[in-house]
């Protein structure tokens, strides 16, 4: 079977596309592998292997109900939606809950520049330490808090997007963000994430 072209295609059209022929369902697949992977490591503590195994499933999902998607909505955010989701399952079979955040590099430095503040990022060294720092800060707060901070700033998601995502009112999630990152600035400052 030929491997389609789809650089060029609209998640959408992939969709359209995968269920009349399923070897473009592999588009999809390889557009948003990274992205989830990265995504479930973000908001969970297990490894590299598990989280392999977790977007395994994702996927098997995505494809079992791809003729449920609504396309009025972003593919994007249905996608992280099932993803979320079949994270949260993962950990109630687990019996337990995330308790850090896995990031890698620098990751964590977008919700601090978000934040007004006094921060002076010099150097590498400077940068990796906060990153520690930040991570340990993300680390500490309530589960809400640190999702929704990773769908805004590391994950890059409109509001509109994490509405969908976590299925809360637009109003809702932009009162969580703002508390998370109230939270996450009084975590900082008590932490003395200013100095390395």
């Amino acid at each position: 079977m030929r491997v389609p072209k789809c650089d060029k295609k609209s998640d959408k059209q992939l969709v359209k596309l995968a269920l009349k022929k399923p070897e473009y369902y592999g588009c999809l697949v390889e557009r948003y592998e990274q992205k989830l992977q990265r995504y479930i490591r973000r908001i969970t503590n297990i490894s590299e292997e598990s989280a392999e195994d977790l977007l395994q499933e994702v996927f098997l999902k995505v494809y079992r109900n791809l003729h449920e998607y609504d396309d009025a909505f972003n593919f994007s955010s249905w996608i992280y939606r099932i993803t979320h989701n079949e994270t949260i399952s993962y950990y109630r079979k687990l019996s337990s809950r995330p308790k850090e955040v896995k990031m890698e590099g620098e990751d964590g430095l977008d919700i601090l520049q978000s934040l007004p503040s006094d921060i002076n990022l010099r150097d590498d060294y400077i940068k990796k330490e906060l990153a520690r720092k930040v991570r340990e800060v993300i680390n500490k707060l309530p589960d809400k808090y640190r999702t929704i901070l990773i769908l805004k700033f590391l994950e890059d998601k409109s509001y509109n997007e994490i509405s969908d995502i976590l299925q809360l009112p637009m109003g809702t999630v932009s009162t969580l963000i703002n508390r998370a990152k109230a939270q996450f600035k009084q975590l900082a400052i008590d932490h003395h994430l200013n100095k390395p």
